[in-house]
């Protein structure tokens, strides 16, 4: 080992470098091969007080050793360096002598990596100094420019004063406005004056520091060119400052027309109100004005297509000869999603219809017409000349997706090397309920074959763990762990971790035989029936994998949902008995839950042949088998505050002759008291508890009820990310099932509400949705509080866009029933203002669907008058209801 390697080795940099001085670049090329096998080495080091102590001085000593320029970039560059690299100063001094050509190429190569990299600016911007090179314009130089600049904070210095003496301001200035996703830093300092980027732009640019034209079209083009909500926000901002003159805005008409048409809303509606002033002023001809309007109109945002309506009834308003040009743009509107935008536009039409001359453009007037809803159709059969409305002739088909079907689980992985890879990938993605049970079929299959070869296959996937470590002591507290804390898994990988740290021997054989023996240990919650059942099956094959390693598991699921078929489950049990192993009893309780019962002949021809095994195992699978169809418990609604849960009876038949952890399965579920202080802190776990019992969905609803009603009274996130699972389970969909969907299509976020509608879907396509129930049940919570209208509506008007208007109405009408009662007295409810929402989907679902009849309380919110969004919309849904035709 050479003094050089010696010194880096040991931290001491400038021994290094003094040793490295004023050798030649063959010298100090001779040294590479020796740091580079030292970076080898420190690599797989652990991260310590040594290897840490190592870095800076190689990272140092390795750049002056490369003598190329990319091979000195690539160095200085390297991400396992990253974080313990010599300062940029003292890298400056290093490369100081180089030639200012190679300088050069080193700052561009640098400068060219992206910012991620973390290349320093300084370390950039010191080099640029020294060789002389033109500044890069790169997004890692200009992202760490823009940063530098906003963090470098002086005694009377401000953010104005700083870039106003900066040497190469207008070339990064201008290239501000061709890096992406830099909103960020430069909203960092949000405050307006010399401190704030966007006012700091524009007075540069006032006072001439920076090229006005030059400015104002890179603005222009940034919007243009999109990107992140932050980065329009921003340089509309810029934009803004700049106050633009009429001149210039009259310059720019192309691009504000293709900003109103494309770009992000607030984008939009700033080129909208630009556009609108200069064609009030005469300066945007009524053709390019329709064309704009063309683009607008079938825009989503109801603001900008109002807005755009109003611009176009001012332009009728002031000059009746653009009409042949601009009244066929407000027949876009015709087939807006919004009946108010439809109705306004055909108020607009209808007022300056007079002013059309040509008789072409009233023909296709009439023609659009045929897009509005029937009620304003029939009025334009009247004002415009429309085909009056005839009935239907086609009868309305509803379209549902088709119902899902679940999937045959694989069998586990043949070969120890690919059931190592698929538990390397589930524990770093938790993954599904089938790819838990084949990984954990083939963890004990592999341990019953060959347990030396699946240990070491699985080397290169426990390294990876927490658990695994060479320190001392650190076995006990593994143990500890396990032991004490995690008698109750967060989810599926926890699990997946006990088993595997068993089999490493971390976890010593009395802590698994009392996981296995005396169970649950943690405190109480309402989701504890659910997780006792599956902690103890994992402890117990824990303990198994340990003393007594079982062939297979008999509770492998056949299908994605849980289901076990009985035929699979009496060839397991006799496999068994052909081998002489003992059942593990939580295995074989868990395939007793699973076994598919519904099917009553399979579940009788497989009794007959349990029985036929001679074991007591068989004889219990043959009774169970034959024993009544599950029933559903007795149930009951309670409330809590605003929310409703659903409180179940006991079940003796999941309490008899089953494991004292399986027991609670069959007890009571309780809506009050403490029992809801819970440590699941994920929703990972969830979809197991619905393989636990997956002919029997209502009982895990039951215990989700709360759960799921957070996203919606408390806008927690991610709860009702479960819903379409529980549509696809077995079992009745009771009220407990259906109020776990009110819930979420009430939820706060988008993702739970969509989550929700999905299985809305899958129980409609199943056969399952009770429409009425799930229907009243809105009702309660909206009125409650739980659930707000707007939300709801947001929810049910995507079920309806999916082509299920039928189910959406079926459901809408025994929600409206309930709120339009409460309008029949004096005072008014907190739902009243958003009840003009759900109206409108309402309408919107009557209309296409066809649906006829009476609804309670409808006509006298329709006798109410005025014009009000309730009113109008009310008014809308009894015209579809008695005198409407489908659309």
């Amino acid at each position: 080992m050479s003094s050089l390697v010696e010194a880096v080795r040991a931290g001491r940099t400038a021994e290094a470098l003094g040793l490295l001085d004023g050798l030649t670049d063959t010298e100090r090329r001779a040294f590479l091969p020796e740091l580079k096998e030292l970076r080898k080495e420190l690599r797989k080091a652990p991260w310590d007080e040594p290897s840490r102590r190592a870095y800076p001085a190689l990272h140092a000593a390795g750049a002056a050793c490369e003598t190329g320029a990319a091979a000195a970039a690539v160095w200085i560059a390297a991400t396992d360096m990253r974080w313990s690299q010599s300062s940029p100063a003292l890298l400056i001094h290093i490369l100081g002598d180089r030639d200012t050509a190679w300088l050069a190429d080193v700052t561009h190569r640098l400068a060219g990596r992206p910012a991620s990299a973390g290349v320093p600016y300084e370390l950039m911007a010191g080099l640029v100094r020294l060789s002389g090179c033109p500044v890069p314009t790169t997004d890692a130089y200009v992202r760490g420019w823009v940063e530098h600049i906003s963090h470098l904070r002086q005694l009377g210095n401000t953010l104005l004063d700083r870039l106003r003496t900066d040497p190469h301001l207008a070339e990064l200035a201008n290239a501000v406005f061709e890096t992406e996703d830099i909103g960020s830093p430069l909203e960092w300092a949000s405050t307006d004056g010399p401190n704030s980027w966007v006012d700091a732009l524009a007075q540069l640019t006032t006072e001439g520091v920076l090229d006005r034209k030059r400015t104002v079209d890179a603005c222009v083009a940034r919007l243009l060119r999109g990107g992140t909500t932050l980065d329009n926000r921003v340089f509309l901002r810029v934009l803004k400052a700049l106050t633009l003159t009429r001149e210039e805005e009259r310059e720019r008409i192309a691009d504000w027309l293709a900003l109103a048409s494309d770009a992000v809303p607030t984008v939009a509606s700033h080129a909208q109100s630009v556009l609108g002033s200069l064609a009030l002023d005469g300066e945007v001809r009524p053709r390019r004005l329709a064309e704009m309007s063309d683009a607008v109109l079938f825009r989503p945002e109801k603001k900008l297509v109002r807005a755009q309506l109003v611009l176009l009834g001012k332009v009728l308003a002031r000059d009746a000869s653009a009409a042949d040009e601009v009244v066929p743009a407000l027949a876009q509107a015709f087939g807006h999603e919004d009946a108010d935008v439809q109705e306004r536009a055909l108020k607009l039409v209808e007022r300056h219809l007079k002013k059309v001359r040509s008789p072409e453009v009233r023909a296709e007037l009439a023609v659009a017409a045929d897009q509005l809803i029937p009620t304003l159709r029939a009025r334009a059969v009247e004002t415009l000349g429309a085909a009056p409305v005839a009935a239907a002739s086609t009868v309305y088909e509803e379209v549902l997706p088709p119902a899902p079907e679940a999937a045959r689980l694989a069998p586990a992985p043949e070969s120890a090397v690919e059931l190592a890879e698929e538990l390397g990938v589930l524990l770093a993605t938790e993954g599904d309920v089938a790819t838990f049970e084949r990984a954990l079929d083939g963890l004990v299959r592999h341990v019953y074959r060959d347990r030396d070869a699946l240990l070491e296959a699985l080397g290169p996937v426990v390294a990876r763990r927490w658990w695994d470590s060479a320190e001392p002591g650190h076995g006990r507290r593994v143990d500890d762990h396990f032991s004490r804390m995690h008698h109750s898994f967060g989810s599926g990988s926890y699990g997946l971790d006990l088993l595997l740290a068993t089999l490493l021997e971390k976890v010593h054989t009395v802590t698994l035989h009392e996981g296995a023996q005396h169970g649950h240990r943690g405190r109480e919650c309402g989701h504890s029936a659910l997780t006792r059942a599956f902690d103890a099956r994992v402890w117990e094959v824990a303990y198994r994998l340990r003393a007594e390693p079982l062939p297979f598991l008999l509770s492998t699921p056949s299908w994605s949902t849980g289901l076990l078929e009985p035929g699979e489950l009496v060839d397991r049990l006799d496999a068994y008995r052909r081998l002489g192993a003992r059942v593990s009893e939580a295995d074989f309780a868990q395939a007793l839950l699973r076994v598919r019962r519904a099917d009553r002949a399979a579940a009788a021809a497989a009794a007959e042949r349990a029985e036929a095994l001679g074991t007591a195992e068989g004889t219990r699978l043959a009774r169970w088998l034959t024993s009544e169809s599950p029933a559903l418990p007795l149930s009951r609604r309670r409330t809590a505050g605003a929310r409703v849960v659903v409180e179940l009876g006991e079940l003796l038949d999941l309490q008899e002759d089953f494991p004292a952890e399986f027991r609670a399965l069959g007890k009571p579920v309780t809506a009050y008291g403490d029992r809801w202080h819970c440590y699941h802190w994920t929703q990972d776990v969830q979809p197991h508890w619905l393989a636990i019992l997956p002919e029997r969905r209502e009982l895990v609803a039951a215990r989700l009820v709360r759960d799921v009603s957070a996203v919606a009274v408390d806008d927690t996130r991610g709860a009702a990310a479960v819903l379409p699972l529980l549509a696809e389970s077995g079992g009745v969909a009771g009220q407990a099932t259906h109020l776990c969907v009110a819930y979420g299509l009430g939820a706060r976020h988008p993702e739970d509400r969509l989550a929700a509608v999905d299985a809305l879907l899958v129980l409609a396509a199943r056969g399952q949705l009770d429409a009425a129930r799930l229907g009243a049940d809105l009702g309660e919570l909206v009125r409650s509080g739980a659930v707000k209208p707007s939300r709801l509506a947001e929810s049910v008007r995507t079920g309806a866009a999916t082509g299920a208007n039928a189910t959406i109405w079926g459901i809408l009408r025994h929600t409206l029933t309930a709120l339009l009662a409460d309008l029949d007295g004096d005072a008014k409810p907190a739902h009243a203002r958003a009840l003009g929402d759900l109206l409108t989907v309402a309408a919107e679902c009557a209309e296409r669907s066809g649906a006829r009849g009476e609804l309670p309380h409808l006509a006298q919110t329709v006798a109410r008058g005025g014009s009000s969004r309730l009113v109008t919309q009310a008014r809308r849904l009894r015209s579809a209801l008695v005198e409407g035709v489908a659309a």
